[in-house]
């Protein structure tokens, strides 16, 4: 698998920044389900790929 092939994964901090919420945020989307991660030692990462599901599941057109 080369590197173009291989999944980004993104801190539990780095999630929080993209999306503009709290860390605690992104733990409890983890916690609940509602958001893919991996467990590494005592730390979460996130697919980037995960973390695109994510948001377009959540994503509300509003206006005409």
């Amino acid at each position: 698998m080369n590197d173009s092939q291989r999944p980004r994964y993104l801190t539990v901090a780095e999630v929080a920044q993209d999306m503009r919420v709290s860390t605690m945020t992104v733990y409890r989307l983890i916690k609940s389900g509602e958001l893919a991660a991996v467990r590494v030692g005592k730390s979460y990462r996130i697919r980037a790929t995960d973390l695109d599901t994510f948001l377009d599941s959540r994503y509300v057109e509003t206006g005409t």
